[in-house]
């Protein structure tokens, strides 16, 4: 039995139809057309797929998508605005915080949501709380870094560095 499913999509109202058993991650890629979010493992244990649900970071392969009705989803493709990347887009970009890319997205959207949460964390609190998103290249220590340089105010919201 489909279903109409009306949530907000990266600040836009978006209406699709689902069957009951598809996932937010389905839907975002292949119904939607948004590939920001990867399909990993499809368990829930890598994070590339990882999205935030009304601020909260939520794996997308485990998400039903007819919970998200009526809240707010966001991407990757969501975190830019008008054409310029996002603090931590260009902090990840700048300090190699990628290699292959695969992780990148679910790493961005983890790292926001840390951020949004706690401004200022440690870099205990940052490895803490990034450790539920896995990257195969390795490049932990760089991604670390992008994230310790935007919490210390390194990249301004709308532009290049301060």
């Amino acid at each position: 039995m489909k279903q109409i499913l009306s949530f907000i999509l990266n600040g836009s109202p978006v209406d699709v139809i689902v069957t009951p058993t598809e996932t937010l991650l389905d839907v975002l890629r292949e119904k939607l057309g948004v590939t920001g979010p990867k399909r990993g493992c499809d368990d829930g244990d890598c994070g590339t797929c990882t999205v935030l649900l009304d601020g909260e970071p939520v794996r997308s392969c485990l998400t039903i998508a007819l919970t998200v009705a009526g809240r707010e989803v966001l991407t990757v493709e969501g975190l830019s605005t008008d054409g310029d990347l996002h603090p931590l887009q260009k902090a990840f970009h700048e300090h190699g915080a990628f290699q292959c890319g695969f992780c990148t997205p679910g790493m961005l959207m983890s790292a926001k949501a840390l951020l949004d949460h706690n401004p200022t964390p440690s870099r205990t609190e940052i490895r803490e709380y990034m450790s539920g998103n896995l990257c195969r290249c390795g490049s932990y220590e760089e991604i670390i870094e992008a994230i310790q340089v935007v919490a210390a105010g390194e990249y301004a919201p709308s532009g290049g560095k301060e």
